[in-house]
């Protein structure tokens, strides 16, 4: 049940940066991230493709499909995403350097919830 209720957590959080902080544009600080990192002429275009899979990503999440193989991705993106942003616009970040912290939490609950929640109230269902 603990499992469950983390995954639905996990999941909100893809759903409203996707949603809501990118493709409603709710929260224009990801739009300047995204064009110091990829540049104007491209913003429109690719905040509206992150916002689609981070949605793409939360619809994944719940689904609870393939689920480790999704715990790997998620983690992999987000390590990724959050030192790109450390070392390219750390001033644009909510929390500016401190977000790698959050980031990392989020790592490590993302781990945890996937590879020791999950595999104590269901081991059977741990196949790729």
């Amino acid at each position: 049940m603990l499992s469950k209720i983390i995954t639905y957590i996990i999941g909100l959080v893809w759903l409203v940066n996707g949603l809501y902080c990118k493709i409603l544009n709710q929260v224009p600080r990801h739009q300047e991230i995204v064009t110091c990192i990829l540049g104007e002429s491209y913003r429109p275009l690719f905040i509206i493709l992150i916002g689609c899979s981070e949605v793409a990503m939360f619809l994944w999440i719940v689904s609870r499909i393939k689920t480790r193989i999704n715990a790997i991705l998620q983690i992999t993106i987000i390590a990724t995403m959050n030192i790109m942003e450390f070392l390219i616009v750390p001033d644009l970040l909510l929390w500016g350097k401190y977000n790698s912290l959050f980031a990392f939490l989020f790592i490590v609950l993302i781990y945890v919830n996937e590879f020791h929640l999950r595999k104590e109230q269901n081991p059977v269902q741990h196949v790729f």
